[in-house]
């Protein structure tokens, strides 16, 4: 079985459990004096014992080191100091929602607030349509007309719009997934809070700020108060260190520790990751690490902000930003460490996220498609790994590939960045001599099914690999259908293969 060779395939790791309370071994820190038992119903008088006079301390107030998670909060909340466990109402930097959730967030608020209400901040306020556009369902496109009409009303400064839905380039406002968007236009910076009404608002910890998914009542309430209440979560910290090799990308980490905790293994915890590997990840790698913590329960993911972080920002934002980090004596629950350079390329098995398994251990898994897109694999370098290993073949697909860009700009970049190492060629040329279909117009597309017409959905119980975040049942459509998840180049070679393919066939 798959599982008894997991055990000796995988990299070791250490895990260590951390006590957070505040006096862990109190109760062995003081000598209990026995007395004998007093059968008489007299009152006996306690006195406490007399201490002798203290002064002042010479260091000011004692505080308690705290987390990345913990400090963005404490400053949010307008407090010096917090806890795991402590519930306290954060300022809000900045609420997106999109065109599921948009609607019904925009008529809680009228609803509570009153039919004339203003939201609290129409320059904090970031709207993307991006589930489904590029469809004919009356009802999903009057989701779009909805959302346009409040943020009219709303005057709401950052809405992309979408009108043409049989071009997406004729509108210039329209961006795509959200969570790439949000980046790519400058929402996500260093020690903020951002909320969205969609649970992989997470990707956004990869800038170090807190970043979590919320629901339309909390969303309405924040609309109206710019306010959220929020419980404090304990982290976990992973660790990972070693040269990554050049088979892996994020996406196998992230399953990787997935598959290790399981989906419930960080129900509302922080995951915080460090390390030399994490420090050598791009800013859309680090995303992609930071976009499943979802998928194991996780109430946020976070990166420490560096060098590549601000690089990143420099032609993204004007805006000021003070960056915060976990102090050395953090008390973390548990803390994980992982030699990467041991690891090897892995998929999640039907019909969930930890069912972890190595791509070559699959190989007998005959597939009928494979799908690269998604907030977690359709950003530009993930398109840029699937062009590597095409190229590297040098032959076609077998099976049908479909590729959707996250964003406009992604769609750009396909047709207009040259793959390194490939002769100048642009990914939009690989991917057309490989097979391929032509790039999609940029949107969730088929991640989470959508309607019966939506580009590229399972209307068959068909078997695909996909670089997108999720395998229950129905999620792409079909409740029948099997889904492996993988990173772009597993993806790519499995596409080349028609099977479930390791991609160091392609790559070494």
């Amino acid at each position: 079985m798959a599982s008894s060779a997991l055990a000796s395939n995988f990299p070791v790791f250490i895990k260590k459990d951390r006590d957070l309370s505040p006096f862990p071994s109190l109760a062995s820190s003081f000598p209990v004096q026995k007395t004998k038992k007093r059968n008489s119903r007299e009152i006996v008088s306690v006195m406490a014992p007399q201490q002798s006079p203290r002064s002042p301390s010479a260091t000011g107030s004692v505080k308690t080191a705290m987390t990345m998670t913990e400090k963005i909060l404490a400053r949010a909340s307008e407090k010096p100091q917090l806890s795991p466990g402590e519930n306290v109402w954060v300022n809000v930097d900045i609420l997106m929602t999109h065109d599921v959730c948009g609607p019904g967030s925009f008529a809680i608020f009228k609803k509570e607030f009153g039919e004339n209400a203003k939201v609290w901040d129409p320059d904090k306020i970031v709207v993307i349509p991006d589930h489904y556009i590029f469809t004919n369902d009356e009802r999903a496109n009057r989701n779009v007309d909805t959302l346009r009409e409040y943020c009219i009303e709303q005057n709401i400064k950052y809405f992309y719009d979408i009108k043409d839905l049989g071009n997406f380039k004729a509108n210039p406002d329209y961006k795509g997934v959200c969570h790439i968007a949000l980046a790519q236009e400058g929402h996500c910076r260093p020690g903020e809070v951002l909320l969205g009404t969609d649970s992989h608002t997470c990707t956004a910890g990869a800038f170090g700020q807190f970043a979590t998914g919320i629901g339309i009542t909390d969303a309405g309430f924040v609309l109206g108060t710019g306010k959220s209440l929020l419980k404090v979560p304990p982290t976990l910290r992973f660790v990972m260190d070693g040269e990554m090799p050049n088979y892996l990308l994020a996406k196998d980490l992230i399953l990787q520790i997935i598959g290790e905790i399981s989906v419930s293994g960080a129900t509302y915890k922080s995951m915080e990751f460090v390390g030399s590997t994490v420090e050598s990840l791009t800013m859309e790698e680090r995303m992609t690490l930071c976009n499943m913590v979802i998928e194991a329960g996780g109430k946020n993911g976070v990166i420490p902000p560096d060098s590549t972080t601000h690089k990143y920002l420099e032609d993204k934002t004007s805006l000021p930003y003070e960056p915060v980090y976990s102090d050395a004596q953090a008390r973390f629950l548990s803390e994980y460490r992982f030699n990467v350079s041991n690891l090897e390329p892995l998929v999640a098995k039907p019909h969930s996220p930890d069912k972890r398994a190595l791509a070559k251990e699959c190989k007998d898994v005959k597939i009928d498609r494979v799908y690269i897109g998604s907030c977690t694999g359709g950003k530009t370098e993930d398109f840029l790994a699937a062009a590597k290993v095409f190229h590297a073949s040098g032959k076609k697909v077998k099976v049908p590939t479909f590729l959707v860009p996250a964003t406009q700009k992604v769609w750009m970049d396909i047709y207009s960045l040259p793959v390194p190492g490939c002769g100048g060629k642009t990914c939009s040329q690989i991917f057309e001599e490989a097979g391929c279909d032509t790039p999609a117009s940029p949107s969730c597309s088929a991640c989470m099914g959508g309607p019966r017409d939506t580009y590229a959905r399972m209307n068959e119980p068909q078997v695909c690999v996909s670089t997108t975040n999720r395998n229950f049942p129905g999620r792409m459509g079909h409740k029948e259908g099997q889904i492996y998840l993988a990173s772009p180049y597993t993806a790519a070679a499995s596409a080349l293969r028609g099977y479930v393919t390791d991609p160091r066939e392609f790559l070494q």
